[in-house]
């Protein structure tokens, strides 16, 4: 089970990296969290992924390099930065998302819905337990 799963990882890495050879899947989750949420802070990133706010800081940094995520002040605390995709954050991410649902169809194309169905619900039954 630990192969396949690390096999699972490097492959999602490796799609990751051919899709955009400048965005490391970590930094592609981030901006698809922050474009999910509609905006939101570092360590709002960095308690959700579990993840070491330096480590969190470092791929927004390279994020905002590539001009995928902006900072702009919280309306209710100007003290306060919220993260942003830019618009080239966001058409990055519609382009990736699309080429990662065709490369999902290809490699489930003869999967049944039964076992789809089982498929996810395992995913889901095992990401509830890693958050705990």
């Amino acid at each position: 089970m630990e192969r396949e799963l690390t096999a699972f990882a490097r492959r999602a890495r490796a799609t990751a990296a051919r899709l955009h050879p400048e965005l490391p899947l970590v930094s592609y989750t981030l901006l698809a969290h922050i474009n999910d949420q509609q905006g939101c802070r570092a360590t709002d990133l960095a308690a959700h992924y579990m993840l070491d706010k330096s480590t969190v800081s470092r791929q927004l940094t390279a994020l905002e390099k590539l001009g995928l995520v902006e900072r702009r002040p919280d309306p209710d605390d100007h003290r306060v930065q919220v993260l942003h995709p830019t618009e080239a954050g966001a058409a990055t991410l519609i382009a990736t998302h699309a080429s990662r649902h065709a490369a999902y169809q290809e490699r489930l194309a003869d999967w049944s819905e039964a076992d789809l169905t089982r498929f996810a619900s395992y995913l889901l039954r095992y990401n509830d337990h890693s958050r705990t």
